[in-house]
């Protein structure tokens, strides 16, 4: 077992990384424009932001950009993204619009000469952690923008690291002990205070906010990892992550007003 932390300092590009904001799946604007849509991410460049997404593998081996596991919240319609085609996953729309969930390649197109970054988060369902992580690491090894990779699922920051260890990577988290939500139950304590960072090794680890006072977090930000912060939805706290040094993740205003 670790002592405590095992992480990855002074990766190059995340200097570069630094210098830029991050609108939580996009710049969303609901209910005209949703999460994880087309629209969002131009609003985005636009409006000189990166971005953060979430990617999924269909069943059928396509990577798309959606959050949820399940496609309830945002399609009304049942079931996930695992079990179903690329063609149809293309009928699904999002949020009440005309806005269809976007491919990984339509994003990547998007972002690639805008000169703004991607932080990319691998969503792994049914345990599909090495399949996922293999998928969007050959789909990057052609890319030729900023980015890096992320994931609550250590497993699949681990397949990262032995695939692309260049890639600048990062460890989501957050206090899983006060806030559990669908984390399995004999991990969330581990999970929290980071004791399985040793798989992912990540040059980041991502924490909620709300909860940056954690103690491993504040512990690994001390011996040089870098932070994250998600999701900021204040100027308050925008404002105060970056006093800490964090990386914003932001939604619901605009920091270009601050």
């Amino acid at each position: 077992m670790h002592e405590f932390f095992t992480g990855r300092t002074g990766h190059p590009k995340l200097e570069e990384l630094r210098k830029f904001k991050y609108a939580h799946r996009g710049f969303h604007d609901k209910p005209q424009i949703p999460e994880n849509s087309l629209a969002a991410f131009i609003r985005a460049i636009r409006n000189k932001f990166g971005a953060e997404l979430d990617v999924h593998l269909t069943k059928d081996g396509h990577l798309v950009v959606f959050h949820d596991d399940t496609t309830d919240r945002c399609t009304g319609q049942p079931g996930t993204l695992e079990e179903r085609t690329l063609e149809e996953v293309r009928e699904l729309r999002l949020e009440g619009t005309d806005e269809k969930v976007p491919l990984f390649n339509e994003v990547l197109t998007l972002f690639e000469d805008s000169g703004f970054p991607l932080i990319i988060e691998l969503k792994v369902v049914g345990g599909n952690y090495e399949e996922l992580a293999k998928a969007v690491c050959e789909r990057l090894d052609s890319y030729k923008g900023l980015f890096c990779i992320e994931s609550f699922d250590p497993r699949a920051i681990k397949a990262v690291r032995k695939l692309r260890p260049d890639i600048v990577r990062g460890q989501l988290s957050s206090d899983f002990v006060k806030d559990p939500g669908t984390s399995p139950k004999n991990t969330r304590w581990l999970l929290t205070n980071l004791k399985m960072d040793f798989l992912s090794r990540p040059d980041f680890v991502a924490y909620n906010f709300q909860y940056h006072d954690n103690p491993a977090f504040k512990k690994a930000v001390r011996k040089g990892i870098q932070g994250v912060a998600w999701t900021i939805r204040t100027p308050e706290d925008f404002k105060e992550a970056e006093r800490l040094g964090y990386i914003n993740i932001f939604e619901k205003f605009d920091p270009n007003e601050l």
